[in-house]
């Protein structure tokens, strides 16, 4: 059985990957241009995706690949947020210091978490990563003479040369670096050995280690490596609300970086991005047309609609996993063997 891994590598020729390299280049050059064609409120949005798809690349390279199940990835976002908030304050780091520091705290700490996922697994594992979460929002809240509690720190802008990025379009172009950039290096490391090593572990762990696979050590990088993910979206988050406190990175936050991996399809570099897209835009794009939809009718409706976007968005997400189990990422690929083989 060819992994997910492997495939795109032995199956990918030359003019595929020409035209994969223009779609990309393509749709870089629209992203570039974004904040020149939609109001603020959507580079708003933007910048807001960008930081969570880093995020569900970080949580689907632990459990999509490597089999790891998670709910305390908001938790290690939190480690990353403070960490910038507080190298800033402290130690005046600019924010290109400050944010790979994010990664490696979040790193560090996701190791320390990650050491029960060397005797357990399954619900097992779910349990001691949700007690993950729980231990470090009680450290944010409670620690105030380090995180000031519920209140909360200030973040000051990000900066390039003195030229501070203090709203939205400027904090969407760092945002947008820093996704490309993640997103690149993580089908590097996905496409490697280390790659293929998650994978056999995700299959059935105790095969691979007789084919060779160390499990411990390679555990434990998947733990390192999706933390750091959430560490650096963390710091961009900081950056981006110019404001870190414990309410940021609730349960409710894992819950949604899960549902993110599970909808767009895991074990998939583009399943984490479209998953990203899918649960971060949806919500919006209901909320938009429910006040339309009120507006048309009359003011009385729109209050109930509006709070029912979340019940069809709830609907939505369910009726999805029943219907494409596999993930965005998935459907995407059966559409274009479609197009590619209309008659079959």
């Amino acid at each position: 059985m060819v992994s997910d891994v492997e495939a795109p590598v032995r199956g990918t020729t030359s003019s595929g990957l020409s035209r994969q390299r223009l779609l990309m280049a393509a749709g870089l050059v629209v992203l570039l241009a974004l904040p020149l064609f939609v109001p603020r409120y959507w580079v708003f949005f933007a910048g807001l995706l960008g930081i969570n798809i880093i995020a569900t690349h970080g949580l689907n390279i632990m459990m999509g690949y490597t089999g790891l199940l998670s709910l305390g990835h908001a938790a290690f976002l939190g480690v990353g947020a403070y960490t910038v908030a507080l190298a800033q304050i402290h130690l005046g780091l600019p924010f290109w210091l400050a944010i790979p520091l994010a990664g490696v705290s979040a790193a560090i700490v996701g190791v320390g978490f990650g050491l029960p996922s060397l005797r357990i697994r399954g619900l097992y594992l779910v349990i001691a990563t949700l007690a993950a979460q729980f231990i470090l929002n009680f450290v944010f809240v409670h620690w105030q003479s380090v995180t000031n509690g519920d209140v909360g720190l200030t973040v000051q802008p990000a900066s390039v040369f003195g030229f501070p990025l203090n709203n939205e379009t400027r904090v969407y172009y760092l945002i947008l670096a820093v996704t490309v950039f993640m997103t690149v290096f993580g089908m590097n490391v996905i496409n490697s050995r280390v790659g293929r090593a998650f994978v056999a572990i995700r299959e059935r762990d105790l095969t691979a280690q007789v084919l060779g696979v160390e499990i411990v050590g390679y555990k434990l990088i998947a733990f390192a490596l999706g933390s750091f993910y959430a560490g650096i979206a963390g710091g961009l988050l900081a950056y981006f609300n110019r404001f870190v406190n414990p309410e940021q990175f609730g349960l409710l936050l894992s819950v949604f970086f899960l549902s993110a991996v599970i909808v767009g399809g895991m074990g998939s570099m583009l399943g984490a991005v479209l998953g990203a897209v899918f649960m971060t835009l949806l919500p919006e794009a209901l909320r938009e047309g429910a006040l339309a939809v009120g507006t048309t009718i009359g003011f009385d409706m729109a209050t109930i609609l509006v709070p029912l976007r979340e019940t069809v968005f709830g609907l939505l997400i369910v009726c999805f996993l029943i219907l494409e189990p596999r993930g965005l990422a998935h459907l995407w690929k059966r559409l274009r063997q479609r197009s590619h083989h209309p008659g079959g």
